[in-house]
């Protein structure tokens, strides 16, 4: 009996470091570092409501309820798909409003070019850089959207008194975003922005100009998260900034 399982308990073992040589299960922490410091500092500064600019179908959102933010987000995704799944997304959340608009320097109407994978859709057009580093980025159709200042939405939103933070990710935009913010900056406690190392879109700022400009509204860079990068090379091309007043 003894060499029954001992014959047995070597087949086992062989067995089993055949299964973990050709099946990599690979466990990842949730959250990650990045994440957990991302909800730190909303928590530390006590944050109240989130700003979603450039929403796409609600993925930011829906990261930061699972994070565990309880407080309100507003999001904003001016494009017909991708809002229409947002609106999904968020209709069983009662403090979760979707608005079907842009955020930008003017209120009116834009022609947005609408990617193959959604999310690197732009009011802007495209450098050569962006398809290069991911082909599925390239423009195939142009819809006509709807755009506003935040300037002009704000006192409609019932923000007053409130702790904001503002997320902008509108792939290249982002200045044009801040520039229809000028008075509502002041009411805001911080800002989570993309900041191109190397612009995907022609006009976009790049990442020292972005932080400068923020400084002189009165924030402070926290932290950095991994964004956009060159699939074939590695080069960071994108990083998302988090800033704060002091």
């Amino acid at each position: 009996m003894n060499s029954f399982l001992l014959q047995n308990k070597s087949f086992l073992l062989k067995l089993k470091r055949l299964f973990n040589s050709v099946t990599r299960i690979e466990i990842s922490k949730y959250p990650s570092p990045e994440l957990d410091r991302r909800i730190k500092l909303i928590q530390s500064n006590q944050i109240d409501v989130i700003l979603d600019v450039g929403a796409n179908i609600g993925q930011y959102g829906g990261e930061m309820r699972n994070l565990g933010f309880k407080g309100q987000i507003i999001s904003f995704e001016p494009m017909q798909e991708a809002f229409t799944k947002l609106a999904k997304n968020a209709k069983n959340d009662p403090l979760w409003d979707v608005y079907h608009s842009s955020l930008g320097e003017r209120d009116g109407v834009a022609v947005i070019n609408i990617s193959k994978n959604s999310v690197s859709s732009s009011l802007l057009n495209n450098l050569p850089q962006l398809t290069e580093s991911a082909p599925e980025a390239s423009f195939i159709t142009q819809e006509e959207i709807k755009i506003a200042k935040l300037d002009t939405l704000f006192d409609s939103l019932q923000l007053n008194g409130k702790k904001i933070y503002l997320k902008i990710d509108t792939q290249g935009y982002e200045e044009k975003v801040l520039e229809g913010a000028l008075n509502s900056l002041s009411k805001i406690n911080g800002i989570q922005i993309e900041m191109a190392f190397i612009p995907s879109y022609e006009g976009a700022l790049t990442y020292e100009t972005i932080k400068k400009k923020l400084e002189n509204f009165g924030f402070k860079l926290m932290a950095i998260e991994n964004g956009f990068y060159d699939k074939k090379t590695g080069k960071q091309l994108e990083v998302d900034g988090i800033f704060y007043k002091p």
